[in-house]
């Protein structure tokens, strides 16, 4: 037994670095353990819009694009600065989609030397159910994975077992924001287009789910964060990113996307509980929510607070 102490000692110190590029925010988590028990060093996000002016036109606008590069060095000094050597940085949709994409990453390479690494929806998906998987919160029964991304949104249908079903759209709360939401509060003829369009975009995930009854809709951090702390403060409550794992009373959700869907920007920018890059995105994910709700016919909703992110670094920490 003691000749296993010191590799076991080896695998529970190791220090890894991952960097989720999203369309809004670029993430950073540093951490060490291992996957199911690690211990977070750094968890930094910024607030870098990529998207910003130029989401629906595949091009990362020069603002966004300056922002983009700082972002990244800031991240490298950070994981300088821990002595990392295991680093991975995974770029989505808006990079994935801009014309100058590939240009954003050859810079990143040659000002801070992180590869970024450029992967499609399917992967996304594969790396977000990983993420939930790791969280604990699935189960036998099927449920379905919303990640309601900027630029994407991923869908996976599954169980704790196995994927049966996965696809990235092209819908993220940025690119539906951009086409759909431009007067506040949001008008009546908006939602229906939106509704109208989320119809014809989602057909194979509403034609597939119709074979596999969903027990659950669970939502992947970032907008069901949000919807969290709203309905946790209005109890009096503070919400605590530590949890892993969050179930809704249902009527709880359905008043808070209410109440968020009819607001104005100026009511939205002063509830406590919105971070400031979502004060808007907010109004078109709580759409998205409640038209899977509503069309899936699902009654039970939860959040995990794992994502992306977790699922690599689960990959990292295992390999």
């Amino acid at each position: 037994m003691d000749d296993k102490k010191p590799a076991t000692v080896f695998a529970t110190q190791q220090r890894v670095a991952v960097m989720d590029l999203g369309t809004n925010t670029f993430h950073l988590l540093i951490a060490e353990g291992s996957a199911v028990d690690y211990k977070e060093v750094v968890h930094e996000h910024d607030s870098v819009k990529l998207g910003e002016g130029g989401i629906n036109k595949g091009i990362i606008q020069p603002a966004a694009y300056e922002r983009g590069i700082t972002a990244m060095q800031k991240f490298r000094d950070g994981i300088n600065g821990h002595g990392i050597k295991h680093v991975r940085a995974i770029a989505t949709s808006a990079l994935r989609n801009a014309s100058n994409g590939r240009q954003f990453i050859e810079d990143v390479a040659d000002k801070t030397g992180i590869q970024i690494e450029l992967i499609n929806g399917e992967q996304e998906a594969e790396y977000i159910y990983k993420g939930v998987k790791l969280a604990g919160g699935l189960t036998d029964k099927t449920s379905l994975i919303m990640d309601i991304g900027g630029g994407s949104v991923e869908f996976i249908l599954c169980n704790a077992n196995t994927i049966l079903w996965k696809q990235s759209f092209e819908i993220g709360a940025a690119r539906l924001m951009d086409k759909f939401h431009r007067n506040d509060p949001i008008t009546a003829e908006a939602i229906n287009s939106l509704q109208l369009y989320l119809e014809e975009q989602l057909t194979t995930l509403i034609a597939v789910a119709s074979k596999y009854p969903v027990e659950a809709l669970i939502g992947s951090s970032g907008a069901f964060e949000t919807f969290v702390e709203l309905i946790e403060l209005e109890k009096g409550n503070s919400f605590d990113l530590a949890i892993k794992n969050y179930d809704f009373e249902f009527s709880d959700l359905i008043n808070t996307t209410n109440k968020l869907i009819t607001s104005s920007h100026d009511e939205r920018k002063s509830m406590k509980g919105i971070i400031p890059i979502r004060v808007d995105m907010i109004v078109v994910a709580s759409l998205i929510t409640r038209f899977i709700i509503e069309k899936l016919g699902i009654t039970k909703v939860c959040m995990s607070t794992y994502s992306l992110k977790e699922g690599v670094l689960a990959e990292m920490m295992t390999t």
